[in-house]
């Protein structure tokens, strides 16, 4: 009775997480792309993958909806095992690549009725979910306007429709906004948030730091490994760096100043202001920084501030290459 009172603990547990993944690696030759990820990503909410290109941010979620098999480690995704399971597990999901892969020479209505054949989407039920998915995604005027002739905001939320047509329990999504205006991201993001207050656990990439700072929970990777992961507020909150912020109009002097410093582990240029990054070990960041300045005659006015997640991606990944080169 015991054994099964814990295995039913075990199995509570498990459906709190919409995907489970455990060392999961992708090698192609001697190029690791995903080295040992360990995800769990709770159901019902936006969930990131921030990380410039290449670090493996789209073999993860191929990964994921069993399209790549792993070359170690195991993944459950909605209860699935994968890729073992995947035809099992397509169905439950949507995917949303980053470049535009509908038909150019199909309208939006026709598009989508091909989407409806390929799940099968009950006959009886299609023409009203189209016509629900056309409203609901601001198409109405381009509904028999070839794919190919819509603006980039325009084929996006096309793109987005098809990926939820089969009402899917987990989105996939890969850099869905690379291509369009802020105005367009701003919205698409309001329709993600719709999707995920209906129940829908989302998966998106994405290198924006704007972006990655709407989710609900974010996982940053770099060079194929994961070197942070939790809410923004947390990691935003526990960089273990003083961030310092400086105004100047002599920046190229200041930086190439605080560059010098081996307390220093980063200077960004912003304008005609500079975020300096100093271990929280230092005591006291703004004397170092002010005595610095005012040595080399420079004017400037200095202010500590809360990290953004551009201190946070720095930080973490300045740390693991500081690791990697003492090892």
């Amino acid at each position: 009775m015991k054994f099964y009172c814990c295995s039913v603990k075990a199995v509570n547990e498990q459906s709190e997480f919409a995907i489970n993944a455990s060392g999961l690696t992708k090698r192609f030759g001697d190029l690791t792309a995903v080295d040992h990820l360990d995800l769990n990503v709770p159901r019902s909410l936006v969930y990131g993958f921030l990380g410039p290109n290449g670090s493996g941010k789209t073999t993860a979620i191929r990964m994921l909806c069993g399209l790549l098999t792993p070359t170690e480690g195991t993944a459950q995704v909605l209860g699935h095992q994968v890729p073992g399971d995947a035809n099992k597990l397509k169905p439950k999901i949507g995917y949303m690549t980053q470049k535009f892969s509908l038909y150019g020479d199909l309208t939006v209505q026709e598009n989508l009725e091909f989407i409806a054949d390929i799940y099968s989407y009950p006959r009886s039920d299609r023409r009203s979910r189209v016509n629900d998915l056309i409203d609901r995604y601001d198409l109405e005027a381009q509904r028999k306007q070839f794919a190919g002739t819509m603006s980039g905001g325009q084929k996006q939320r096309l793109a987005l429709a098809s990926a939820v047509l089969n009402r899917p329990q987990l989105l996939l999504l890969d850099e869905p906004t690379s291509a369009v205006d802020p105005s367009s991201r701003r919205d698409f993001w309001e329709k993600l948030f719709a999707l995920a207050d209906a129940g829908t656990t989302i998966l998106v990439s994405t290198h924006y730091m704007d972006e990655a700072e709407r989710c609900h929970r974010l996982a940053i990777l770099d060079h194929g490994r994961k070197v942070a992961d939790g809410p923004p507020s947390e990691l935003q909150a526990s960089t273990g760096m003083s961030v310092v912020q400086i105004e100047t109009r002599n920046t190229f002097a200041a930086q190439t100043e605080l560059k010098a410093l081996a307390d220093v582990r980063s200077v960004t240029q912003l304008g005609i202001k500079l975020r300096v990054l100093i271990p929280e070990s230092v005591s006291d960041p703004l004397e170092l920084v002010n005595g610095v300045l005012s040595a080399a005659g420079l004017d400037a006015k200095s202010s500590l501030v809360s990290a953004s997640l551009e201190d946070v991606f720095v930080a973490v990944t300045e740390q693991k290459r500081r690791l990697e080169a003492a090892a």
